[in-house]
């Protein structure tokens, strides 16, 4: 995800330091080279070796350093950096850069650097609503700086409220989505992941074995690009991808409702759920006892989402998945005719590094101008961001 990217890590003073420990992890895991720069206050609390060791990069702690300064060290990190992210940031910090002043390691090399560069803030309430510290987070704003919120809670010093640090995956949902290209800016996608449910009794009900990671994986790809999405999940064990508008419906029905209230304005609908074709005819009140051997039950066939979008006179563009277990073209351009869809992604659910419940997949894209595509063994991140390259070449060209 952030192979070959180079990302300076500056680390400011305060007792959220230990949490950049955490967002320094996920960063090298990605992929990412990373340099730290740590404050001296910073050091008070953590000690470098720590990020050292982690990063198995030296730490860059002093502006004047013989040995880093035989190639001007906060100039050479500044040229080198695709992003710099500064987690914590202090009010000091922020304060010193919106006014230009530059006399460590750290500020040196944020106003040398051409690379994005993305703040997290983290200080006491008190300090955060100070309406001097907003002044100078509203100019550094104007400027292109980005900024990760803090968010609200029990704060170290005590006190309730906005100034606690945003999560290390947060931050690090915000450094992604700061590298990639904004192929979708002003775009709106709706997406639908994960199974449906439909109840048998109280206790029981019909599902499938979706997890749901595709869609949520399509909706992260799709937010770091710049589209507004709207992820229409049915029920899954998934954290809620950030800057995501999320409905939680649970039956085939339900969904379709909430698809059909929101399609209006949509550039896109991406159709990833797996949502049951069949729910009971009739729906138990009590629990069903264990007596016979056997039972029978009668199914009606659930709505056909993605029929109905196909139908619309003014449709956007629309993207099927097929699960199958046999005749994956054959079945997979079927469907993409009879549905009168734009692109069908189809996988063969019987492989096991492409199935369910697994973070990888294999797929073959089908498109309604005959032409296909094929995907070997990838991540399902990796994935999203192919359906979406093929997505966003298509809207452009519409």
């Amino acid at each position: 995800m952030l192979n070959n990217k180079k990302i300076i890590l500056g680390v400011c003073g305060g007792i959220a330091a230990y949490k950049a420990i955490e967002l320094l992890r996920l960063l090298t895991k990605a992929g990412a080279e990373v340099h730290v720069i740590m404050t001296r206050a910073a050091q008070e609390f953590i000690t470098p070796l720590t990020f050292q060791t982690l990063s198995s990069n030296p730490v860059h702690t002093e502006l004047f350093n013989l040995i880093a300064e035989r190639e001007i060290g906060h100039i050479a990190l500044a040229d080198r950096a695709d992003l710099l992210i500064v987690a914590p940031a202090t009010a000091n910090v922020i304060g010193k850069i919106a006014a230009g002043i530059a006399d460590d390691m750290l500020t040196t090399t944020v106003m040398a650097t051409k690379a994005p560069v993305l703040f997290a803030p983290a200080m006491n309430v008190n300090m955060f609503t100070n309406p001097i510290y907003q002044e100078n987070e509203q100019k550094l704003r104007r400027f292109g700086y980005l900024f990760e919120a803090p968010v609200s809670g029990t704060l170290a010093c005590g006190w309730e409220g906005a100034g606690k640090l945003a999560a290390p995956e947060t931050i690090f949902e915000s450094a992604v989505a700061a590298l990639t290209e904004k192929t979708l800016t002003g775009r709106t996608i709706l997406i639908t992941a994960g199974p449906t449910r439909e109840e048998i009794d109280p206790v029981r009900y019909i599902s499938n074995h979706s997890s749901g990671k595709m869609g949520y994986a399509l909706a992260r790809a799709a937010r770091r690009r710049g589209a507004n999405v709207l992820l229409i999940s049915g029920p899954t064990a998934l954290a809620a991808p950030d800057g995501v508008t999320v409905v939680n419906v649970t039956t085939a029905g339900e969904m379709q409702h909430e698809v059909m209230a929101r399609v209006a304005g949509c550039d896109a609908v991406i159709k990833a759920a797996a949502v049951a074709d069949y729910r009971p005819l009739v729906r138990n009140s009590v629990k069903i006892k264990k007596k016979a051997d056997s039972i029978t039950m009668d199914l009606v066939k659930n709505p056909d989402i993605l029929a109905g979008l196909g139908e619309m006179v003014r449709r956007p563009f629309l993207v099927g998945f097929a699960a199958e277990t046999d005749a994956l073209s054959e079945n997979a351009v079927k469907k993409l005719n009879e549905k009168n869809l734009d692109m069908i992604v189809a996988n063969n659910v019987t492989q096991p590094d492409a199935g369910f419940n697994v973070d990888t997949n294999r797929a073959l894209l089908f498109f309604r101008d005959g032409s296909s595509s094929e995907c070997g063994l990838m991540s399902k991140e990796q994935l999203a961001g192919t359906i979406l390259d093929h997505l966003a070449r298509h809207l452009t060209g519409r």
